[in-house]
């Protein structure tokens, strides 16, 4: 049977997570209803351009201390979206070019930019699997044809656990995950929150879910710090993105966004 054509799958009266992310990143990969949505919330939360570009700068500060002080060589990039700038093998094989990175996602939009876009050093690699997070037996039957789960690795969930509701699936989901990667594997996530500003967060969540894919969730910061239950918690803790372990800035001081995110250790 030939296989599918990926494309064809491709919705585009549908508002969708990935693209609508790419466009308040500055990207070209989306559709008219994707912007018309990004931009209906920008409307009464401009902020959320801000929590964009500060979710992709947590990720690229996280993989970077990952790989150059804990010497980790292997992620697992769930829930990765559409390629940008800096993406998690380029930041991880700019570091060790051998590092090995899958990203897993299920949008046939993604699907077919990363296996163009995606590629990684000569002496590394990179790979993709095509499965949702709800099926981890299937990520990591995929995932270990490319790493070597009784090593560390990174298991990066960025902005994707928010979209399961419930968070007792959450919890299984993340513990079928972990309980598979080795010892001095780390958990990466964030997630966004309604600390900040609960009104317009749950402003953002219901006008989201009236009409994009798939349905958002908000969680609290004290719901976002039990996900790393049972894992050492690097400092500074569970706080926004911006301010976990930034670097040094030109202007100002840095703003904390809607976007809540942490690093912990599996012992």
């Amino acid at each position: 049977m030939p296989p599918e054509n990926t494309e064809s799958r491709i919705d585009t009266t549908v508002p969708h997570n990935a693209r609508i992310w790419n466009y308040w990143l500055g990207g070209k990969d989306n559709y008219p209803v994707d912007r018309e949505m990004g931009e209906q919330i920008r409307s009464f939360f401009p902020e959320i351009v801000d929590n964009a570009i500060a979710d992709r700068a947590f990720l690229v500060r996280t993989v970077t201390y990952l790989a150059q002080e804990e010497g980790i060589r292997q992620f697992l990039d769930v829930g990765t979206g559409l390629p940008t700038h800096n993406n998690t093998h380029e930041v991880a094989q700019s570091i060790a070019p051998d590092a090995r990175v899958v990203y897993v996602d299920n949008d046939p939009l993604v699907l077919t930019h990363a296996r163009a876009l995606l590629t990684g050093t000569d002496q590394g690699v990179t790979d993709y699997v095509d499965a949702d997070l709800r099926d981890p037996d299937a990520i990591l039957a995929t995932a270990a044809k490319t790493l070597d789960l009784d090593q560390p690795v990174a298991l990066m969930l960025l902005g994707v656990v928010n979209f399961v509701a419930d968070d007792d699936e959450v919890r299984s989901i993340m513990d079928r995950l972990l309980d598979a990667l080795a010892p001095g594997s780390y958990l990466v996530v964030s997630h966004p929150t309604d600390d900040i500003d609960h009104e317009r967060a749950h402003q953002v969540a219901a006008a989201w879910n009236e009409k994009g894919t798939p349905k958002i969730t908000i969680r609290t910061a004290a719901e976002i710090t039990g996900l790393f239950d049972g894992l050492e918690l690097l400092e500074p803790g569970v706080v926004s993105c911006s301010l976990w372990r930034p670097g040094p800035t030109e202007v100002g001081t840095l703003r904390p966004v809607a976007e809540y995110g942490g690093v912990a250790r599996k012992a």
